[in-house]
């Protein structure tokens, strides 16, 4: 059920519920109840527009005072699935696939455990990268076929990212986080979600370019 309204719920929504929930947690020794109209306040929102994120979690408030701040945590972190484990696949080994691999906040905040790391290098193959042993590439369908891993994530150069799109899918692989700047082709009924360093990036710098020119 919860899986069918994550794919029902607007994609600008599943954006900023994390946000929300960033913010209640620094918040939430501070006092019990917390309504839409403060979590506007602190970003800026429209406090009806927070009003509809929260309720496509389920979560039901109280007139006039809110949610029970540890509640709207809770039903945020199970509406995103951030309170179980995802096992999922790393393609890279290089500069940004250990920077990730040794992001523990993935498994102990969001619930992503990398369980397995490949690489087409030779020279990192056997290699350790935090406790993980770094695995051949062309491993990759078997092992997530054996194991039913759900999710991929590609951090490798770009010439090779559509080839372990490739390998992730035919092993059962249905969610791709794709760090690559490039395009993947995959079949109906596989998500993809490109992470754009280079987009966040150009949105910064061309906001402090106008913000010097002005």
């Amino acid at each position: 059920m919860n899986d069918l309204k994550i794919r029902c719920t607007p994609e600008p929504t599943l954006r900023r519920l994390p946000l929300y929930l960033g913010f209640l947690k620094g918040i939430s020794d501070r006092g019990r109840n917390i309504s839409c109209t403060q979590i506007a306040n602190e970003f800026g929102f429209d406090p009806t527009q927070v009003r509809k994120d929260i309720a496509q979690t389920g979560i039901v408030g109280t007139a006039r005072i809110g949610y029970d701040t540890k509640d709207l945590i809770l039903q945020i972190e199970t509406f995103l699935g951030w309170n179980k484990k995802h096992e999922a696949f790393l393609a890279g080994a290089g500069n940004l696939g250990t920077a990730l691999l040794k992001y523990n906040l993935f498994k102990d905040e969001y619930g992503l455990d990398i369980v397995a790391v490949f690489e087409n290098d030779k020279a990192k193959q056997g290699t350790h990268i935090a406790g993980r042993k770094v695995l051949p590439v062309d491993k990759i369908t078997d092992l997530a076929r054996r194991m039913h891993v759900p999710i991929g994530v590609i951090a490798i150069p770009p010439e090779a990212a559509q080839s372990v799109a490739d390998r992730m899918i035919e092993g059962g692989i249905i969610g791709i986080w794709n760090f690559c700047p490039v395009a993947l082709k995959v079949p109906e009924g596989i998500i993809v979600e490109n992470a754009r360093l280079s987009t966040s990036l150009a949105v910064l710098t061309g906001k402090l370019h106008n913000l010097l020119n002005a």
